[in-house]
């Protein structure tokens, strides 16, 4: 029976064969799960972080803060403006770094703006500038899905690639569901007592400790950066500088797949950053935080549990209808906005939220399809594993980069929102934007991937 040169727990693996399967049975498979297990809660409290303005910018003129609309819109945009930008630098840190260190050190760093938050919102003093400066800071979170996809990107063979990574993306995505589930109830009660400081009075007359908003997520944050540390491991058939990863800038397809994921990916963040104040605005008799949690909840879930469906019966086929949905749904989110019907307007949503979910496995799934194929034509003359490895690698930047481009949806969806109220009075203009949005992406899933002439079907 074939056994691994080396121990399980060794922090750097110098040989990494997946697709080996006497290697992968006989404990490849053991390591790359024990990596994936300890990748999904780092990327949980990542996303948790990352969206936690969500619902604290809604709270906030509850406890004192004056904020216009458009600066409380503003809160809720920029976290999806910092982390989609450090997206960019992050899709390329683990070939270089190592995912080990990395996600170790990445996972820390969502204390800076944790701590912040519950720092600040104790001190009615505290400037708008040092709000949107932990605005900021929460893009940390954001940034971490890109070296976290790449990371446990390398670590399966192709057959279990497009679940595994559907997995760790939809339980990552968890965090933002979670967060908008917890944060609602936590600040209600002084959950750290004296260490967690006093609470504030609301309108309502009832006290609010918005600063567990921050802190309720620290312990579980030095908790996965530790266990990031000790359990991960990085793979020295990964290395690659950025300048070998620089190729896919030149690589079409990358710059076709980021649109088709800002489609996907750029939705989901978007929506889950700017629902509850959207929803608060437009039926402010409603109590919105007690749903809104359920929309990141269903992309998830949907994200996790459909990657098979994208192995099965191909990506493109499964974005194509996708989008279709989406282009329903969002005229949908219209009509019954129109109609003064929140719950037509909240089962729209839904299926938003549903569509996203399936479409950002499916996207993922369609990325390592289209690069063996790419690199199959433009590199003819290397032997088969060099290609394959060359094509992971490819793929890997890609994965990443694409995450980096369509978090920007995180900032422009609520920022459109806050726009277009602000000019026309209601948020149906920006709603438009976006089914015609998604209808341009449908055309370019079925002419590049679908069609029986296309080169790069998948």
């Amino acid at each position: 029976m074939a056994t691994l040169p080396y121990p399980v727990s060794a922090p750097v693996i110098a040989d990494w064969r997946p697709e080996d399967k006497a290697f992968w049975d006989n404990g490849g498979a053991r390591i790359a799960n024990r990596n994936l297990l300890i990748s999904i809660p780092a990327l949980t409290l990542s996303f948790a972080v990352w969206m936690v303005w969500s619902v604290v910018v809604a709270k906030l003129p509850l406890i004192g803060f004056a904020y216009s609309t458009d600066q409380l819109f503003w809160l809720a945009a920029l976290p999806g403006l910092s982390g989609a930008t450090l997206r960019i630098f992050y899709s390329f840190t683990v070939p270089i770094f190592g995912g080990r260190r990395w996600t170790a050190i990445s996972t820390a760093s969502l204390l800076l703006p944790a701590l912040g938050i519950g720092f600040a919102v104790q001190d009615p003093e505290t400037p708008y500038w040092a709000f949107l400066v932990l605005a900021l800071l929460c893009g940390f979170g954001g940034g971490n899905f890109a070296s976290s996809m790449a990371h446990i990107s390398f670590f399966y063979p192709k057959a279990k690639k497009g679940n595994a990574l559907a997995v760790n993306a939809g339980l990552g995505n968890l965090g933002v569901s979670l967060m908008q589930f917890v944060v609602p109830l936590i600040i209600t009660a002084s959950v750290f007592g004296a260490i967690g400081g006093e609470g504030r009075a609301a309108t309502s007359g009832d006290l609010l400790f918005l600063q567990n908003a921050g802190f309720v997520w620290v312990p579980f944050i030095l908790a996965a950066a530790i266990a990031a540390w000790f359990g991960m491991n990085d793979l020295a058939t990964a290395k690659a500088s950025f300048a070998e990863q620089a190729v896919i800038f030149k690589r079409k397809h990358n710059w076709i797949m980021c649109l088709l994921y800002t489609g996907t990916f750029g939705s989901f963040i978007g929506f889950s950053a700017g629902f509850p104040l959207l929803a608060q605005s437009q039926f402010p008799e409603v109590n919105v935080l007690a749903y809104a949690f359920l929309g990141p909840l269903v992309s998830a879930l949907a994200r996790a549990g459909t990657g098979w469906v994208s192995d099965l019966y191909g990506g493109a086929r499964v974005t194509l209808a996708v989008f279709a949905t989406m282009i329903v749904a969002a005229l949908g989110v219209v009509w019954f906005l129109q109609a003064g019907s929140w719950w037509g307007f909240f089962a729209m949503f839904m299926v938003v939220f549903f569509a996203t979910g399936v479409g950002n496995a499916s996207t993922f799934q369609m990325v390592p399809a289209i690069m063996r194929k790419e690199v199959a034509r433009l590199m003819p003359d290397l032997e088969a594993e060099a290609r394959t490895r060359h094509a992971e690698k490819e793929s890997a930047a890609i994965i990443g980069f694409t995450s980096a481009i369509a978090a920007y949806g995180a900032f422009f969806i609520p920022k459109a929102f806050g726009t277009s109220i602000a000019l026309t009075g209601g948020p149906v203009a920006a709603l438009y934007v976006f089914a015609g949005f998604y209808v341009a992406c449908m055309a370019i899933t079925w002419f590049c991937y679908v069609r029986k002439g296309s080169p790069t079907r998948c």
